[in-house]
């Protein structure tokens, strides 16, 4: 695919945003998680309160607290509240949240920032937890035993009487008696792990709160819904950045497909029929539709995955890391697992997307061969043959089509298996981990939603995986046809025609051989064709009549000798200024669908009706012109298939007389033409175009009779030139072809 990497480089910019968009979209879905644990951890668990820091606190709760903290922490706790005593002017800002301020002062939290908080929580956590133990160890002498009895402690609180304000006898303590307490609590909390000490010191907030008087469940559904709020800004950002990726990924797609096609065709119509040979007709349709259409559906798979899916699988695996780091086995052996099962799928399915391919080309050209061939599959009874053959193409497509898709089958059942077993290991091992309080319930889920995100990434990929192969085959499919440079090229610095260009054509020792041909097919042919004569070609079948002619319009270019228009080579003009000044009429008449007015004009354009009208009288078409109702806007179908073999014929004659070229070229063209039609046409034709040169392939010796130069081919060898009479003299093969088709007396008239 890389070789067609120039086609994306005008759409630089629009990919640039849409990896940005891609970008902002997974940090968008990989936050989704944590908001989701901040929910069920801090919103459901914990109340809605975030910090061990309190926005309220009593005065005696305050002087608890700081009882276990080292004079650095004391004072931060202190500057960082305000006391707000009861009757003063600023307690009316708090007592309708805080109530007991009406009999008791408090104190307020300051407005700090942050990293303020921060620092805070920690000594205030530990302080919380220190203070919650020894109260419950007021209330239950055998606990305070075993929590601060022994190992040598020199305050043993189990001793205390029952009723005794702990704290005030604590507070006369010296400072290493207070610090010996606080260690002993902590010490055994600290085995617990962070998240059990918040979840405890979180608790004593809570009630704090409580005793403040103030509403913890309006403070609860305030986190919850504020929460809530931020989580759907994030899903509505999220769909807004799906959207325009989407829509800008589609229209790359469409962009560069429409400059593919359009490449395609141009280098198509550039080829020469030695290319034509390699790229037979149905393959290059095949490439030009199916083939591209593949490639616009890989870029917008591309754009759309590529770069989203490894953005959100690493991401993915950051969070997750950082949200249960002891659960990190479960996501690694998903992804081997699922590695292994895209690699596997890839290396079956490529080969099969190759032979997909060719069978879709084969298919292509049985129906063109039987479409376009129909009156002679009828002829012939050979309807059954046909429908036989085209069986067997459609059916071994379908067959490596089903194949590939029992692939996809397979592979989506087996990424869901994958997906489910994850999920229940997950929710097996994050139980045990809750339990033992090493992990909180919204941390676990979150873990869950980033191994969902992981794997769906991973899915993601293989579906980009599975696809590329066949995307591969098609993009160098269409590559090869891009890169294939034609044989027949103009000069890097061409030679005009001069302008009183009179329509000489000379052939000097021409020698041709087709390209991968072992033999020529015309060998050492010379000759000169004047303006205002007729110079004919005449031969048994493959003699090479049609191809000396071919020669002219550079369809192929000789291998020997050189080729003139008045005295100039045709290799050192430009093929459309050669082209420009011939008429050609091949042996097939060719009609697009349209008019039979646009048919015409397709040799020029800008040609009046009067012109199209003279054009078809030369050319013996009034009468059926004339017959219908519409004239020149009558419609013909495409290929002409509406009208007879020799309408068509004529009409293409008429179409090469509206370029009033001085060089016509007839291919054998009055074959389809009866004698008395090709015997009017000819006296037409010498009154509207007689001092053009024209060269004529014909199988008729009548048609030729009164030509200037007749040249007679044999196995692609001059074996006679001159005049009908010249020729009835001394060329054998001449005499053989004209005996077989006229009388004596005819000859001689």
């Amino acid at each position: 695919m890389l070789r067609l990497r120039q086609y994306l480089k005008p759409y630089t910019l629009i990919i640039g945003v849409v990896i940005a968009l891609l970008f902002a979209q997974a940090m968008l879905d990989l936050a989704l998680p944590d908001y989701l644990a901040r929910i069920v951890n801090t919103g459901v668990q914990l109340n809605g309160i975030e910090t061990a820091v309190p926005e309220a606190l009593s005065q005696k709760r305050l002087e608890q607290l700081v009882l276990f903290m080292s004079d650095e922490d004391e004072t931060a706790v202190r500057e960082a509240f305000t006391l707000v005593e009861t009757g003063s002017a600023e307690a009316n800002n708090y007592i309708e949240t805080y109530p007991s301020l009406a009999q008791q002062s408090i104190y307020v939290l300051n407005d700090l920032s942050r990293d303020q908080l921060d620092q805070l929580n920690a000594p205030l956590a530990r302080s919380w937890v220190v203070v919650a133990a020894l109260e419950q160890a007021m209330k239950d002498p055998e606990a305070a035993a075993q929590m601060f009895g022994g190992g040598g402690a020199q305050f043993d609180l189990s001793r205390i009487p029952a009723g005794t304000d702990l704290f005030a006898l604590i507070a006369q303590l010296p400072a290493a008696q207070r610090d010996q307490i606080g260690s002993a609590i902590t010490e055994r909390i600290d085995a617990l792990g962070t998240s059990f000490i918040n979840q405890a010191a979180v608790a004593g907030v809570k009630a704090e709160y409580e005793a403040l008087g103030r509403d913890v469940t309006q403070l609860q559904t305030r986190y919850i819904l504020r929460t809530g709020a931020i989580m759907l800004v994030i899903t509505l950002l999220s769909a807004l950045c799906t959207i325009g990726v989407a829509y800008l990924a589609a229209r790359v797609a469409s962009a560069s497909g429409r400059d593919l096609r359009s490449a395609v065709f141009k280098k198509v119509e550039s080829f020469s029929s030695a290319e034509f040979d390699q790229f037979p007709t149905a393959s290059l349709i095949t490439r030009n539709t199916n083939d591209i259409t593949q490639l616009q559906m890989m870029t917008v798979i591309t754009l759309r995955l590529v770069f989203y899916a490894p953005i959100l699988g690493v991401g993915g695996i950051i969070r997750a890391m950082r949200t249960g780091p002891s659960m990190w086995w479960t996501i690694a052996l998903a992804v081997v697992i699922l590695i292994g099962v895209i690699i596997t799928l890839i290396s079956i399915a490529l080969p099969r997307f190759r032979i997909m391919q060719k069978l879709v080309d084969r298919l292509n050209l049985v129906a063109r061969e039987n479409l376009s061939g129909m009156l002679v599959v009828r002829a012939f009874n050979m309807e059954p043959f046909e429908e036989e053959r085209f069986d067997k193409a459609n059916d071994e497509l379908a067959a490596n089509t089903l194949f590939v898709g029992r692939l996809m089958a397979i592979m989506m059942p087996i990424m869901m298996l994958i997906l489910n077993i994850l999920s229940i290991t997950i929710l097996w091992v994050g139980a045990h981990q809750v339990e033992l309080g090493t992990m909180q319930v919204g941390d676990m889920m979150a873990f869950l939603q980033y191994a969902l995100q992981i794997v769906m990434a991973f899915l993601m990929m293989s579906m980009l995986f599975i696809l590329l192969p066949r995307a591969a085959v098609s993009a160098d499919r269409v590559a090869d046809v891009l890169e294939t440079e034609p044989i027949i090229l103009d000069p890097a610095q061409p030679v005009r025609l001069n302008g009183d260009f009179r329509g000489k054509v000379e052939f000097r020792n021409v020698s041709f051989r087709y390209p991968g041909a072992d033999e020529d097919v015309l060998h050492n042919i010379s000759f000169s064709a004047l303006p205002g004569e007729t110079t004919a070609f005449i031969g048994s079948t493959g003699s090479g009549k049609s191809t000396v002619v071919n020669l002219i319009p550079r369809f192929y270019d000789v291998t020997e000798g050189e080729i003139l228009l008045d005295d100039i080579d045709i290799r050192t003009v430009t093929q459309h200024e050669l082209r420009d000044r011939i008429g050609y009429i091949p042996q097939r008449g060719v009609l697009f669908s349209g008019t039979i007015a646009s048919n015409l004009r397709y040799a020029n354009e800008f040609a009046s009706d009067d012109e199209l009208l003279a054009a078809v009288a030369t050319a013996q078409a009034v009468d059926f012109v004339g017959s219908k109702p519409e004239g020149l806007n009558t419609e013909i179908s495409q290929g002409g298939t509406n009208v007879s073999g020799g309408q068509r014929q004529r009409l293409s004659i008429a179409r090469a007389l509206v370029k009033k070229a001085p060089i016509y070229i007839f291919d054998d063209t009055f074959s389809a033409l009866d004698f008395k039609t090709d015997a009017a046409l000819r006296r037409a034709l010498n009154r509207s175009v007689g001092q053009s040169t024209k060269l004529v392939v014909t199988q008729r010796v009548a048609t030729i009779k009164d030509a200037e130069q007749i040249i007679v081919l044999d196995n692609g060898r001059v074996v006679g030139q001159g005049t009908h009479e010249e020729l009835m003299e001394d060329c054998e093969t001449y005499q053989e072809i004209a005996l077989s088709q006229l009388s004596m007396e005819e000859l001689q008239s």
